[in-house]
């Protein structure tokens, strides 16, 4: 299969690949993406079927496994060899297969999926299914309608714990992007079958993190608690003040929580000791 993905790409140094969640596109890391630039070659990227990212002429991989599949010669394809990985929700799940298929450096986890409750799964699914209803409002009128830092607060108060932080730019892109996601259904629907093996994580070489938003409003926070359980040998951090889409809420905390992952955050403070 045939996979054209769309990227952000900038910086130096070892690489960080970001990924995003269902619905969403890769300028999700616009506010640590400047904060990553700084220590590693970072690359941004829409999922096939999301932001820029077309479907595949054979269709969107039907699971996770073929998921990864389709993404691991793309990574190849770039010239990436085990490079170091962060996502949230979808694409938090998606880093936490990479690292057990032992194709990256390390991996962050923000909100990952896969370690719902069927009810819970289908709860997330029922919010995000109403943002993305919404988003089909006519686009004059939605233009007129996020140009309301009220009307903002409100309709992203799911996603993040701080919209007041949102401009209208951002928030009108990310409305059309959850609008034009072709890839929505198909990946709702895939989720159904999709648990995180945990089993399957058993390389203690690859260092993962996974922050939960303590106000995460799609995943509770509880379910850190599954991942403390399945996954010992991950840090897991909650993160005060963030919702489902921590980079909007704590910049700095997630970048460094990246940072700190991949090893570079320690580079910085040995070179200073020095």
């Amino acid at each position: 299969m045939t996979v054209q993905i769309h990227v952000r790409r900038g910086g130096s140094g070892e690489p960080l690949v970001l990924i995003h969640g269902i619905g969403h596109r890769h300028q999700a890391w616009d506010p640590v993406f400047d904060r990553l630039t700084a220590k590693h070659e970072v690359i941004a990227l829409d999922l096939p079927g999301f932001g820029e990212s077309p479907v595949p002429d054979t269709g969107l991989p039907a699971d996770m496994t073929a998921t990864v599949a389709a993404l691991l010669p793309v990574l190849t394809g770039w010239g990436l060899e085990r490079p170091h990985v962060a996502g949230y929700s979808l694409g938090g799940a998606i880093a936490l297969e990479l690292a057990a298929a032992g194709a990256v450096a390390s991996a962050t986890a923000f909100s990952p999926a896969g370690f719902f409750t069927p009810a819970e799964r289908r709860r997330a699914l029922a919010i995000l299914r109403m943002l993305r209803a919404n988003s089909y409002l006519p686009t004059p009128l939605m233009r007129v309608a996020l140009r309301s830092a009220y009307l903002r607060a409100l309709c992203f108060a799911p996603l993040v714990a701080r919209p007041a932080l949102l401009d209208f730019e951002r928030a009108f892109g990310d409305a059309l992007a959850l609008r034009k996601a072709v890839g929505f259904t198909a990946v709702a629907r895939a989720s159904r079958a999709y648990r995180f093996d945990c089993a399957r994580l058993t390389d203690p070489s690859v260092p993962v993190t996974v922050g939960w938003g303590a106000r995460d409003r799609i995943f509770g926070v509880h379910q850190a608690e599954r991942v403390r359980a399945g996954l010992p040998s991950a840090r897991v951090v909650t993160l005060p003040g963030c919702g489902h889409v921590p980079m909007s809420d704590e910049p700095d905390l997630v970048a460094g929580l990246i940072l700190e992952t991949t090893g570079a955050a320690r580079e910085t403070r040995e070179t200073s000791e020095r």
